[in-house]
C-alpha cells in the first residue's frame, strides 16, 4: 500500500499549481460559454473539493471544461435564461449518477492507449499554439478557447499566432522568459528541484507581479495593462457577493428542451471525463487503476451542486490532470487542495489575483504543454510499430484540428480499421486448474490479441485469488497489442505483489522486451 501521508508536501506544492492553472481557465471557459464569470469559479470550487472527495481518482482535477463550451452557449441561449439552463445541468448531474450505476464507465477500458496517448500528445500541442499569443502580449483569444476554429471570430488557431506578431508587448514578452526561466530552473538546478518548500510555478507568478509592479511603479511602457492580467470580478459588498449565485428554475422541469440539453451534457461530460481519466492512468507513475464507474458517480453530484448554486457543468480535464502530475501530486489530496485555495482565494484576496499577468500563467501552461507533446513520445510511438504510430498520429492531427472527442472517434476508427484488418477473431483462452490458492492458473493467449481483450484480461488478473501460481502462454501468439502487453507488464512488476502470485510467462516474442518485467518478478 502506498503512504499516502508521505506525499502530503508535494501534493499541496501541487495543488497551488494547479490553483495558479484553473483560475484563468475557469474564468476564460466561463466567459467563452456565454455564462457569468463566477459561475467558472463554482464549478472549479465545487470539482475539487466535491468531487475530490468523492472520486476514486488519486490525479483528476474536475472542473469547468473547454469541450462543453459550444454546447453551454447554444444552450443558454436556446433555454431562454440562464437559470433554465442550470436545471438542466442538474438533470445532467442525475442521468451520469445513473450511468455510474449501471457500470457505463467501463467503456473505458476499450479505449486503445495509442489513441489516449495521441489525445495527450495533441492536448500538448494545442496548449502550446494557444498560449503562444498570450506568451507575447496578444489576449484577444480568451484562456477557454481550445478549438482550431475559435469561437466568434472565425479565426484559428495559426492565424492568431500569425496576428500575435503585429501585437508584440514587449513587457509580456519579458514576463514570460523570465518565468519560463524560473520554472526550466526548478526542474535542471538540482537545489530549486531538490527544495521542496514552495513550486517553481508560484515564484514564477510571484516575479511576474513584482515585475509588472516595478513597470508600473517607474511610469515604463513595459507595464501590462489590466486587460492581460487575471481579471476576476470583484463584489463590492456582501449582498453583491451572494448575487452572484443563481438558482436553478425548476419550474421549467416539464420542458423537453431541457431534457435534451441535459442527455447532451451528461453523455458528453462522461464521455470526456472517462478519456480524462484513461489519460490521467496512463500518466500516473504509481499505476493505479480508476474505477471508472465511481467517478461517473462522483461527476453527478458535482454537477448537481454545482448546477444548484449556479455553476457551469464540470468534467475531468485533461489540463488540470497534467499540471497536478507533472507538479508532483500524487493523491487526491493535491486535488482537493486546489479547490480549497481557489475558494480562499477568490474570498479574499481577489484583487492581488488580478495583478497576475497571463503571460505567467502561459509560461507555465507552456511547461506543460512541451511535457505532454516532447520529441521523445513522438520516437517512442514510432518505434513501436505502424499499429501503434499510425493511429496515435492520426489522433494528434484530427484532434488539433477539430476537437478533443471528434478527433479522438477519428483515432478510435483508424485503430479499429488497423485491428480488423489483421484480426477476424480476436481471443484469449483462459483455463482454471483449481479454483484454490497455491494452484496453478493458464492463460493461453490466441493467436492474435488486440485492446479489445484489454477489459477482460484486466478483469481476469484481477480475480485470481491469493498465493497462486499464473502461466500466461504466448506460444500460438503472432501479435499482441502494446496496451495488453503493458497490462501484463503492470501485473508482473506491481499487481502480482499485492496477492504474492508467482507468474511466470512463456512464448513471448523478443520484440516484446518483456524480460525485465520477468528479472524483476523473479528477483523479488
Amino acid at each position: 500500500m502506498d503512504n499516502k501521508s508521505a506525499y502530503f508536501k508535494t501534493d499541496i506544492q501541487s495543488g497551488v499549481v494547479v490553483f495558479l492553472v484553473a483560475l484563468p481557465l475557469c474564468l476564460g471557459i466561463a466567459l467563452a460559454s456565454g455564462a457569468p464569470l463566477f459561475a467558472g469559479v463554482i464549478s472549479g470550487v465545487i470539482g475539487g473539493i466535491v468531487v475530490g472527495l468523492l472520486s476514486h481518482s488519486q490525479l483528476s482535477v474536475t472542473g469547468p471544461a473547454a469541450g462543453l463550451t459550444a454546447i453551454v452557449l447554444a444552450a443558454i441561449s436556446s433555454l431562454g435564461s440562464y437559470e433554465t439552463f442550470l436545471l438542466a445541468v442538474v438533470l445532467a448531474g442525475v442521468l451520469q449518477i445513473l450511468l455510474g450505476i449501471v457500470k457505463a464507465g467501463t467503456i473505458s477500458n476499450y479505449f486503445p492507449s495509442n489513441v489516449i496517448e495521441g489525445m495527450l500528445t495533441a492536448i500538448g500541442i494545442i496548449i502550446i499554439l494557444k498560449q503562444l499569443p498570450h506568451a507575447v502580449g496578444y489576449d484577444v483569444d480568451n484562456e477557454g478557447d481550445f478549438f482550431f476554429i475559435e469561437k466568434g471570430t472565425g479565426h484559428n488557431t495559426f492565424s492568431a499566432i500569425i496576428d500575435a506578431i503585429n501585437y508584440f508587448h514587449f513587457g509580456a514578452i519579458i514576463i514570460t522568459l523570465v518565468s519560463l526561466t524560473i520554472l526550466i530552473a526548478f526542474n535542471k538546478v538540482a537545489f530549486l528541484k531538490n527544495l521542496k518548500v514552495v513550486p517553481g510555478a508560484l515564484v514564477a507568478v510571484i516575479a511576474g507581479v513584482i515585475i509588472n509592479e516595478v513597470f508600473k511603479s517607474t511610469g515604463s511602457d513595459l507595464v501590462i495593462s489590466q486587460e492581460h492580467l487575471v481579471n476576476l470580478p470583484i463584489p463590492k459588498s456582501f449582498d453583491d457577493f451572494v448575487g452572484q449565485f443563481s438558482r436553478p428554475d425548476f419550474s421549467a422541469l416539464l420542458n423537453p428542451a431541457v431534457w435534451i440539453v441535459a442527455i447532451t451534457i451528461a453523455v458528453v461530460a462522461s464521455i470526456e471525463t472517462l478519456l480524462c481519466i484513461e489519460a490521467a492512468d496512463k500518466l500516473d507513475p504509481l499505476k493505479r487503476f480508476t474505477n471508472t464507474n465511481r467517478e461517473l458517480f462522483a461527476q453527478g453530484a458535482g454537477n448537481i451542486l454545482s448546477g444548484l448554486a449556479g455553476g457551469i457543468p464540470m468534467t475531468s480535464v485533461i489540463v488540470r490532470n497534467s499540471a497536478n502530475i507533472n507538479s508532483g501530486g500524487r493523491t487526491k489530496v493535491a486535488t482537493i487542495a486546489h479547490g480549497i485555495f481557489l475558494l480562499i482565494a477568490v474570498l479574499t484576496i481577489p484583487t492581488v489575483l488580478n495583478k497576475i499577468p497571463l503571460a505567467c500563467l502561459a509560461a507555465i501552461l507552456l511547461m506543460i504543454g512541451y511535457k505532454l507533446a516532447s520529441p521523445s513520445v513522438f520516437r517512442h510511438m514510432w518505434n513501436n510499430g505502424k499499429y501503434q504510430y499510425v493511429p496515435f498520429f492520426a489522433t494528434v492531427v484530427a484532434v488539433v484540428f477539430t476537437d478533443l472527442l471528434k478527433g479522438v472517434g477519428i483515432g478510435l476508427v483508424v485503430s479499429v480499421f488497423y485491428i480488423l484488418r489483421a484480426n477476424l477473431k480476436l481471443a484469449y483462452f483462459f483455463e482454471k486448474e483449481a479454483h484454490h490458492e497455491g494452484e496453478t492458473i493458464t492463460i493461453k493467449l490466441a493467436q492474435e490479441v488486440s485492446f479489445l481483450n484489454k477489459a477482460a484480461i484486466k478483469q481476469t488478473l484481477n480475480h485470481l485469488p491469493k498465493n497462486s501460481k499464473l502461466v500466461i502462454d504466448a506460444s500460438d501468439t503472432f501479435y499482441i497489442d502494446h496496451d495488453v502487453l503493458q497490462l501484463i507488464r503492470d501485473f508482473l512488476t506491481i499487481g502480482s505483489k499485492d496477492k504474492n502470485i508467482q507468474v511466470s510467462i512463456t512464448g513471448f516474442k523478443d520484440e516484446y522486451k518483456m524480460e525485465f518485467a520477468v528479472q524483476h518478478v523473479t528477483s523479488h
